[in-house]
């Protein structure tokens, strides 16, 4: 055998080798799905859409053969549905809503979702809104009230309804509910034709901003707080205490609130490696997040793993240096 068919022989056995030595584990996980993904958010006027959209500018501008998009969703219940649909790959949802959809219950009764965590992120504030001269000074006065309760398989719509339950009130026979998106609530409470609208999520909600801003001294936020330590009992390790800032909305006191965990989650069958790099990815640009909106700045390293009751994708504990 002459050295260049030696040569050339001792090349083709030992090629592959070196390839699956140097390959590129995001190189190898691109594949995934055709190289797209559709990333869950939120309305258009509300922090999942904003701090979503920036997420998938990441990607695209910093996970070579991705690209991904983040349509406008009604929130944390139906990007889980179209998570299970395989509609979106990546989801930004709430704790309780996932807590739900991972066991089957509520209004995931008989269909449990499977899908795996990658970070909590900020928490989703409760913002119940009332007009200032209605009188109404607690939840619990919203007996017999046109409330408004977000839209339908909403983060937003699932916590209103636990609070009304909290405070007493049959959400069939005590109120009359309405559900809507975000600047649909808005519209309605300008004209009157609502008497309070609840809306969870991360400080500013630019919808709410709008509201307040655009008629200054007409509406003010309840305080939930009250009924953080019922929710407890009946949810436990769900929720959390929170408190919006008096200068957030204009308003003349700090509000005290109902807050809930907000949390980045994929499809379970997503590779550990591109699962990984989605993780790193967040935490590497986080200051781009933080650009698009304040609750960017406000997703921490020390907490992004503690996602229970639910489970952390593999390729995200891995990031963590958790098992």
């Amino acid at each position: 055998m002459t050295r260049r068919r030696l040569g050339l022989l001792l090349c083709a056995l030992l090629l592959p080798a070196f390839a699956a030595c140097t390959e590129d584990p995001a190189a190898t996980a691109q594949a995934w799905h055709g190289g797209t993904l559709t990333i869950g958010t939120g309305p258009t006027n509300g922090v999942f859409n904003q701090i979503g959209g920036g997420y998938a500018d990441i990607v695209n501008r910093h996970l070579e053969g991705y690209e991904a998009l983040a349509p406008p969703t009604n929130g944390a219940g139906e990007n889980l549905l179209r998570l299970a649909s395989d509609d979106v790959q990546v989801a930004f949802t709430f704790a309780d809503t996932a807590a739900d959809a991972a066991a089957g219950r509520g209004s995931f009764e008989g269909k449990p979702v499977k899908f795996k965590a990658l970070a909590r992120i900020f928490n989703g504030y409760t913002h119940l809104v009332v007009r200032a001269n209605s009188g109404i000074t607690s939840i619990k006065q919203l007996k017999g009230k046109r409330v408004a309760t977000g839209p339908q398989n909403s983060g937003t719509e699932l916590v209103a309804l636990r609070l009304l339950g909290a405070a007493g009130l049959d959400v069939k026979r005590d109120i009359t509910q309405v559900s809507a998106s975000l600047s649909q609530m808005a519209n309605l409470m300008r004209a009157g034709d609502l008497d309070a609208m609840f809306y969870a999520a991360g400080l500013p909600t630019v919808g709410v901003q709008a509201l307040f801003a655009q008629s200054p001294g007409m509406f003010t936020l309840l305080p939930t707080e009250e009924l953080f330590l019922t929710m407890g009992k009946a949810y436990p390790d769900i929720y959390a205490p929170g408190k919006i800032p008096k200068a957030m909305y204009g308003l003349s006191a700090d509000v005290t609130v109902v807050a809930v965990p907000n949390l980045i989650v994929v499809r379970e069958d997503m590779p550990a490696d591109l699962a990984f790099r989605l993780t790193q990815l967040i935490f590497d640009y986080q200051s781009e997040l933080a650009a698009v909106h304040p609750e960017g700045d406000n997703i921490s390293r020390d907490i992004a793993a503690l996602v229970s009751p639910l489970q952390l994708h593999s390729g995200a504990g891995r990031f963590y240096g958790v098992s």
